[in-house]
């Protein structure tokens, strides 16, 4: 019998008792209001608390790694008017960051397909959702179907939409179904003539209508999978920064607005549109580090997402950022 590897764990249980905690003993809501935040019952609510206090999670402070990560996953959702968002506590070792962010995100998943009422789930590609999919919870969701909802790496590799989207599939008993189509196509008149194939019109209008998908984000340097393995070769990473470029979200370069910048690679892509995302509900963006907030402050600022999976230290920096934005408005427009 193989033995299970030895990863960093959320511990789910711990987060709930710090979330229950918190709501009840800081932000001095009742059992009800605490149940009602958490869509818990009042008696598991009462049954936590009564667990916090026993355990010593509960003194003066809270006692745990997990003790801000309810305050900032507040701050976030006011901040960013995100419906969910999910902080785990910052590793020692920077080389954790994406293990623990992957870890978070296949509990918010484990979660997430659990629920009857999704039927078609997207995924994209990257290291963050190769890492989650050891973290889901294994049970049988016959009538899913996990769809991939990005154009392929040119190379082969662990990270990429397929591997992940057949995985995650085979872990839960589900179907799948591929976009078997690059990421950017040769020119734009290329590209259009690609989505106006009946084969791919299908599978959009498929991606269009999931009932929620998680999604990675990029920066524009040596450490993105973007950069390394998914640009044209025609394409120089340094004229995209000259255009403003700070990453991508489903392989559009957006900038700091969020916006898609004036460059014809967003021309190019073979696939749904900010647009078509921002309309699909359910939708996750994880990601995490310092080198990334410029470009998961550009995707929030532009409501890509609905739920934020992330790390403290980034959260802290996100909600920062934030806060200098509103300053300088206020002092520009008293």
């Amino acid at each position: 019998m193989s033995r299970a590897p030895k990863l960093p764990k959320i511990d789910a249980d711990e987060r709930f008792l710090a979330q229950v905690a918190w709501a009840y003993h800081v932000e001095g809501l009742t059992q009800e209001q605490v149940a009602d935040k958490l869509q818990v019952t009042r008696l598991r609510v009462n049954k936590a608390l009564s667990e916090a206090r026993r355990n010593g999670l509960v003194r003066i402070t809270l006692n745990t790694s997990f003790s801000a990560c309810p305050e900032l996953e507040e701050g976030l959702c006011k901040a960013f008017s995100l419906a969910e968002a999910f902080v785990a506590p910052s590793p020692e070792r920077a080389a954790d960051l994406q293990m623990i962010i992957g870890a978070a995100l296949g509990q918010v998943l484990s979660s997430k397909l659990a629920d009857q009422g999704i039927r078609t789930f997207g995924l994209t590609w990257g290291n963050t959702l190769n890492i989650a999919t050891r973290f889901v919870a294994s049970f049988n969701r016959h009538d899913l179907e996990i769809v991939s909802v990005m154009g392929g790496l040119t190379r082969g590799s662990d990270f990429n939409s397929f591997e992940i989207t057949t995985r995650l599939a085979d872990l839960l008993g589900a179907q799948h179904s591929y976009f078997p189509a690059p990421l950017y196509a040769g020119s734009r008149r290329s590209r259009d003539t690609i989505m106006k194939l009946d084969v791919f019109d299908e599978v959009l209008d498929k991606i269009r209508k999931i009932d929620g998908m998680a999604v990675a984000c990029s920066d524009i340097s040596a450490r993105s999978l973007l950069v390394r393995d998914g640009l044209p070769s025609d394409v120089k990473p340094a004229d995209l920064i000259k255009a403003g470029a700070v990453g991508d979200v489903l392989g559009t370069i957006i900038g700091a607005n969020g916006e898609p910048i004036d460059h014809p690679i967003n021309e190019r892509i073979v696939g749904i549109g900010l647009d078509d995302m921002r309309r699909i509900p359910n939708t996750i963006l994880a990601a995490g580090g310092a080198y990334k907030v410029p470009v998961i402050r550009a995707a929030l600022r532009q409501r890509l997402a609905r739920i934020l999976v992330t790390d403290e230290t980034t959260a802290r920096a996100l909600l920062a950022q934030k806060a200098q934005t509103v300053a300088e408005r206020s002092a520009v427009d008293p």
